[in-house]
């Protein structure tokens, strides 16, 4: 079993910036598939960024591309941050981790890919 804890979610002013940091625990021997997907109330959960396990391919949804950027703690392979710029009152939602051992090319866009989830952290941006 491995275990995501998120955090670095709050209430931020339109254009500003937030980090996103979510933490393995558990079964973490092995280098995971990891991404970021969000909810807004009312909506589909929807990707939102994703890095691959080996060559440490990203992968981002058209809205969030050149402003929110993925990467892996240098230390901690299975601990990624989701540095959000920019940011828009439109990217207000709960934003979850998910984890896999190994997910195919191509494939880091759905949920049902992803083993392990997060419990969430809340991202409001006010206008």
């Amino acid at each position: 079993q491995v275990q995501l804890v998120e955090s670095g979610g709050g209430l931020v002013q339109a254009g500003g910036s937030l980090r996103l940091s979510c933490a393995a625990s558990g079964r973490t021997s092995s280098t995971y598939a990891m991404g970021w997907f969000r909810q807004a109330p009312g909506k589909e959960r929807e990707f939102v960024a994703a890095i691959s396990k080996s060559l440490g391919n990203t992968y981002y949804t058209d809205s969030v591309k050149g402003r929110f950027g993925i990467s892996r703690d240098n230390a901690n392979k299975n601990t990624v941050y989701l540095q959000m710029n920019s940011l828009k009152p439109e990217d207000t939602a709960v934003y979850y981790c998910a984890a896999d051992p190994g997910i195919s090319s191509g494939r880091y866009y759905y949920t049902y890919e992803y083993d392990y989830w997060g419990q969430g952290t809340q991202v409001t941006v006010s206008s």
